[in-house]
Parts: C-alpha cells; structure tokens; sequence
C-alpha cells in the first residue's frame, strides 16, 4: 500500500489589525527594584519585538497606546522621562521602519504636546507616508472619550450649518468623524499585566474586536507571548451579532 502523503492544513491568516493596551513597565521595574525609567526603556525594546514580528506575520495595522490622555496626571518627571523616550524613538527608530517599508501614523490630540514632538511627528509620518508594509499607529495623548466628543461637535456643527441632516446620521456617520477614519477597527485588543480592561483606548472601534488579557508585563512581551495571544483568537468564532 502507498503511504498517503500528510495534507497539510493552512494557516489561519493574522487579523489585519491588532492594538494593544501596553502595561506593566512600572511593575517590571518595581519588581528587580529599579528606576520606573529603566521599565519605560525595556518597554520600548518590546515595541521594537512586537512591530518586526507584526510585519513578518503579515499584519496590516498595529496600534500601540504609547501615551493616554490621562497619563500627564503621573509624576512630571515620569511624563518628562516618556517624552524624552519618545523623542529618542522617533529619531532614532523611524529611518528603521521606514528602511523595513513600515507607514507611521499618529492618532491623539497634538496640541499639548511639545512644539519639537509635534514636529518630530510630522516628520516621521511624511518620511513613512508611502510605504505600503505594515502602518503602525501610535496612540499619543490619545483618550477614547475625548475622540468621541470631538467627533460628535464636529457633527454637531455641520447639522447647525446645513452641512448634514441629522435625521441621516448614522454609526458610520461617526466612524468618519473619528481619528481612526481611515483605518480598519482592531480585529484583536490585546492587554499586558493581568488587567482587564479598556482603559479609555479605542472605546468606539472595540465593538466588535476579541479581547486577549496575558499576564506577562510589557517589558516581557515577545513573539512567544503574541503568537499565544494570536492562538487564543483564532480558537474564536466571531459572529459580529449573529448567529
């Protein structure tokens, strides 16, 4: 008898767009008793991880929470200590992704920001602009509540002036108004450090996305860990409402 070849069963593809909720630089650095400024840099030694393995897994978008809204309430020298990561990031990491043909996109509200960040910003996202690899988008003074209300008195404003009926607005209607309009929702949210929840982060375009809570700190998050997140997602059956 003629042994039958194995079939072999293709791979089911990544989702197209993965965000992730970064937490536990604190606590990795809390935990070996060192500066929370040492957790903040091995933290961004994550990034750099998680963004080579996005792009060689075929992922289409990455979103990153790299600063909420709410984080100017922490210690200044702390906010001080991720602007001055930030900064090191965008000028010394972008001429990477941009060689790796990664698009860079920021979403947030710039205008707290320092006039050389927003530059730096500017910068990086007309060096990236034509790439056509994965686009990472950088979450940056970025709250989910606030986008929505913008995004509302926008509408708000065009129904006063004419501009829109508003018997004729819809979820979509919205979408458009959002930071995130010309990106697809996340697919897979995944949270670092045992923490279970949204904290703020792409409130209106999570509707429909699987949630993935690991345990590991962000400082230790690798390929090992996001592929583990990706298996638990694809046992997932996603039915968007219907049966």
């Amino acid at each position: 008898m003629t042994a039958t070849a194995p079939s072999r069963v293709a791979a089911p593809p990544p989702p197209r767009h993965i965000a992730i909720i970064m937490d536990g630089n604190g606590r990795w650095a809390k935990r070996r008793l060192l500066p929370r400024a040492l957790g903040h840099r091995q933290g961004a030694e994550a990034v750099r991880r998680t963004v080579s393995a996005c792009g060689e897994m075929g992922v289409s978008y990455l979103t990153l929470y790299a600063f909420s809204s709410e984080n100017w309430k922490r210690p200044p020298e702390e906010v001080d200590d991720l602007m001055s990561l930030l900064r090191h990031y965008l000028r010394n990491e972008v001429a990477e992704l941009n060689a790796r043909n990664v698009r860079l996109r920021v979403i947030g509200d710039r205008t707290r920001l320092s006039d050389d960040v927003v530059a730096l910003v500017n910068e990086s996202e007309a060096l990236t602009a034509n790439n056509t690899g994965l686009t990472l988008v950088l979450a940056l003074n970025y709250g989910a509540q606030a986008e929505i209300t913008a995004a509302v008195r926008e509408i708000a404003r065009k129904a006063k002036a004419g501009l829109i009926d508003p018997e004729a607005v819809t979820e979509a209607t919205v979408a458009e108004h959002l930071l995130t309009r010309d990106i697809p929702d996340p697919d897979l949210i995944i949270r670092t450090s045992g923490e279970q929840r949204l904290s703020n982060f792409l409130l209106w375009q999570a509707a429909y996305a699987e949630l993935v809570f690991v345990p590991c700190l962000w400082p230790d998050f690798d390929r090992d860990a996001l592929e583990a997140a990706l298996a638990d997602y694809q046992q997932r059956e996603r039915r968007f409402g219907g049966r």
